[in-house]
């Protein structure tokens, strides 16, 4: 009886006496803890920076008279999205939950889906601004509309490029965040203590 009093005082004293180091090795096995090492809270301040510019630009595409992406209002709600994912991103690292995480993942899928609209309806308004372009070429008295559709081709170019670069990480975070949804297995190792014996059924 003082052996295995012993032993389990001592297996007491271990668990306690390293209990900071395991409860770090703990945290930085679980799925979670995964996401978090890939720090998307910088990566959530890159979108949020993309969604400002994206919704700057908007109000300045709003008032041309010529067709943009304003028309489906694409720089705002594209903004809005890609402002919510990384306050998202940003929230979740610093309070990780699995609640947090799912709510990440859909907006991060729903961000993606926007991001085919704006770009298959960009690739459109390039079409119509080379177009455009081209029949202002045949009048020299609309030099001015050429120089235009090439401020409108360059503002339109550079929300295309940012669209992508944030479509790159948010295709990471969808990665890392559904490996960290992932259900883990936990092992129970039940101990089957026999009861001791009695005093009648030793005699």
């Amino acid at each position: 009886m003082e052996g295995t009093e012993s032993t389990t005082r001592e297996r007491t004293t271990g668990r306690n006496g390293s209990q900071a180091p395991n409860h770090m090795l703990l945290m930085s096995s679980k799925p979670l803890h995964r996401f978090i090492q890939k720090e998307p809270r910088s990566l959530g301040i890159v979108i949020l920076i993309f969604g400002c510019a994206e919704l700057l630009m908007g109000f300045q595409l709003s008032k041309e008279n010529v067709q943009t992406s304003c028309a489906i209002y694409i720089p705002f709600w594209q903004g809005i999205l890609f402002l919510v994912c990384g306050n998202l991103s940003i929230y979740t690292e610093i309070h990780p939950s699995k609640k947090m995480m799912t709510v990440c993942l859909a907006m991060y899928v729903v961000s993606l889906l926007g991001i085919v609209v704006s770009i298959s309806y960009r690739i459109y308004l390039f079409i119509e601004y080379d177009y455009l372009k081209y029949r202002a070429g045949h009048y020299s008295e609309e030099i001015w509309a050429i120089y235009r559709m090439d401020q409108l081709w360059g503002i339109e170019g550079l929300l295309f490029t940012s669209s992508l670069c944030v479509s790159v990480l948010l295709i990471f975070l969808v990665a890392i965040a559904r490996l960290a949804l992932k259900s883990t297995h936990t092992q129970v190792i039940v101990q089957h203590i026999p009861a001791p014996l009695s005093d009648t059924t030793s005699n």
